[in-house]
């Protein structure tokens, strides 16, 4: 069954799709470092990530300063939401410089 899902890359590669296993997302050579699931709010213009991966755990986006989005998703705030009452929500938009690629 496949869910909209996404992943983090140290090389700070942001990967979204519709797929049975957060692996399926990896090209070779990629090291994961978190993912989980995500959703458009298309009324606000947001991505929004939640939840976590459960083979490669929440993303950990501290180890990032760049974070490299596909070009179709230009001009969408991404938001992740934490699974508990101790976060606030992160926006990513804000807190990481975003570069586009094609």
């Amino acid at each position: 069954m496949t869910l909209p899902k996404f992943i983090i890359t140290m090389d700070g590669y942001f990967r979204l799709g519709m797929v049975n296993l957060h692996k399926h997302l990896l090209k070779p050579g990629d090291q994961c470092i978190g993912g989980g699931y995500y959703t458009f709010d298309f009324v606000s213009n947001r991505i929004i990530l939640d939840r976590e991966s459960y083979d490669y755990g929440a993303p950990r986006w501290h180890l990032l300063e760049t974070l490299k989005v596909p070009a179709t998703y230009r001009g969408l705030q991404i938001i992740y939401r934490y699974d508990d009452d101790l976060h606030d929500d992160l926006n990513i938009s804000e807190e990481l410089n975003i570069e586009y690629y094609d």
